[in-house]
């Protein structure tokens, strides 16, 4: 996971340093999506060349240790911008129940061969198949025309500071067998 958000724009953004990256971004993986392990609901790809964490419904991020973290490894006007980030990402959340995908990516290096998607594939049968919602946040305008395609509409956008926009996405559940949004209302 480090791997695929070295070059990540928000990522990169908060810890511009490659040491500072390294040091908060390995202990935020585990703290940001670390409870799709114990869900079974952590999918790795390619001898782990991607891996994506989705957390089931009613399941959220470790968030106070998620400050403690960064409060431990940031000082300064950065600290408050990357907090209230966490901030607004929180405030998009659907209140009805839905999958989140906290954390998905792939090894720069094996960009292209079609793991991005089919881990997101595979989440997204789960969320079809029980007709839950899905909700991320995409971190660049690439990574948000990538889920487009799998059916996620943006929100809003996010920002703090100077830092790049964050796209809130939700997708709605497909119907199994038509594999097209279902209309409810």
């Amino acid at each position: 996971m480090t791997m695929a958000f070295t070059a990540d724009p928000v990522a990169r953004w908060a810890w511009p340093d490659p040491l500072q990256f390294i040091k908060i971004f390995i202990p935020l993986v585990s703290l940001f999506g670390g409870k799709s392990f114990d869900n079974g609901s952590a999918y790795v790809i390619g001898d782990f060349a991607g891996v994506a964490q989705w957390l089931p419904p009613t399941v959220l991020p470790d968030d106070g240790p998620i400050g403690e973290l960064f409060e431990q490894n940031m000082s300064g006007p950065k600290l408050g911008e990357v907090l209230f980030l966490f901030e607004q990402m929180a405030g998009f959340h659907p209140l009805e129940p839905h999958w989140y995908i906290p954390l998905i990516g792939v090894d720069p290096m094996f960009h292209g061969q079609g793991y991005g998607t089919q881990l997101m594939r595979h989440g997204l049968a789960a969320c079809d198949r029980d007709q839950q919602l899905a909700y991320l946040e995409a971190t660049s305008p690439t990574n948000r025309q990538f889920y487009e395609r799998f059916g996620f509409q943006v929100l809003g956008e996010i920002r703090s500071g100077d830092s790049p926009p964050m796209f809130p996405m939700l997708r709605v559940p497909r119907s199994p067998t038509s594999r097209k949004p279902l209309v409810t209302g």
